[in-house]
């Protein structure tokens, strides 16, 4: 087993990455953590950590959070600049372990940075696979809003309609009080299923925080870096997060896209895909729903997930080495 925990430079600003592999022939498939400024790693080599019997594990915390947080100035945190990383890093995987292209695939805000990834910079990608997929910010938090407060008038649930209400409805995908106030949707939001419908993770704090406690994938510098960039990151990009209208934007790719989608996603909500995967063109293009899924279907139906995720890229790994 290759276990390689650095951090490399990309774009002025040394970036922590994780990758784990059984065997270094085998395709390298990189992971585009959500957020954005939300690290995964920790669920990603604990609970997946079975895709290495098919990859090479990529790992790695994006500009200004966690073990990438240091030294990260705020006019620095753009899409745009996260995109160039990105490709950066794609490029240094490819030369690191001696492959022409890589895979990708990223749930939530990492499937906007993939999408955008997949369009800018695709000459490192084999295919993209996005999940939790954004389509639309503006539409995005409409729905979810009103979905939460749907939920809690439903429920009898005073408290939370109160809060919601004072909030009111996001503009533009903003809502009043920024930061606190979309922690404030996305907490009722999830505890009336719209992330899962696994009650077990209905908790923000049980479902997000208690795993990047208990585990020990983190060094304490990377841990002070995730506590304290979390919040920097989300403020800083979320207006971009919520102006981004995909349908009008990107809808051609030279690279083959799939989205693997939760139908009861109401955090980044299923109900947007259809029309713009409708749209997209590229050499190849699958949309598969997760009937028992909400926003990560990697976690809520993992088996199923995995084992179309290998199949998927193992025939397209297998179309690349044909083609050399």
């Amino acid at each position: 087993m290759t276990d390689i925990k650095i951090r490399i430079e990309l774009n002025g600003v040394r970036q922590r990455i994780h990758v784990v592999t059984q065997d270094e022939k085998k395709p390298v498939l990189l992971f585009l953590h959500g957020g954005p400024g939300v690290c995964n790693r920790h669920s990603l080599l604990r609970d997946h950590i079975d895709l290495t019997d098919t990859f090479t594990l990529a790992t790695w915390d994006q500009r200004g959070t966690g073990g990438s947080y240091y030294g990260v100035r705020r006019e620095t945190l753009t899409a745009a600049q996260l995109t160039k990383d990105a490709a950066d890093l794609a490029a240094w995987l490819c030369e690191r372990f001696h492959k022409k292209k890589i895979f990708v695939i990223g749930g939530s805000w990492g499937s906007q940075l993939l999408t955008m990834l997949a369009r800018d910079y695709p000459e490192h990608l084999a295919a993209a696979v996005g999940f939790g997929q954004v389509v639309d910010g503006e539409l995005n938090e409409k729905i979810s809003y009103e979905f939460a407060l749907d939920a809690a008038r439903e429920a009898g649930d005073q408290k939370s309609i109160d809060k919601l209400e004072q909030i009111g409805p996001p503009k533009m995908g903003e809502y009043r009080g920024g930061f606190s106030g979309m922690m404030i949707q996305r907490r009722i939001m999830m505890k009336y299923g719209g992330y899962s419908r696994d009650k077990a993770k209905r908790s923000y704090f049980r479902a997000m925080i208690v795993p990047i406690i208990k585990s020990r994938e983190y060094s304490l510098r990377d841990l002070y870096g995730l506590a304290r960039g979390y919040k920097r990151v989300l403020s800083a990009m979320w207006h971009e997060v919520g102006h981004v209208k995909f349908p009008e934007t990107h809808t051609v790719f030279t690279v083959p896209f799939f989205i693997f989608d939760g139908r009861h996603d109401m955090n980044t909500p299923s109900v947007l895909v259809q029309d713009w995967y409708d749209m997209i063109e590229a050499p190849r293009k699958e949309l598969v729903w997760f009937e028992d899924s909400g926003h990560n279907p990697m976690n809520d139906e993992p088996e199923k997930f995995k084992r179309l995720l290998r199949e998927r890229l193992t025939e397209i790994a297998a179309q690349e080495a044909g083609n050399v």
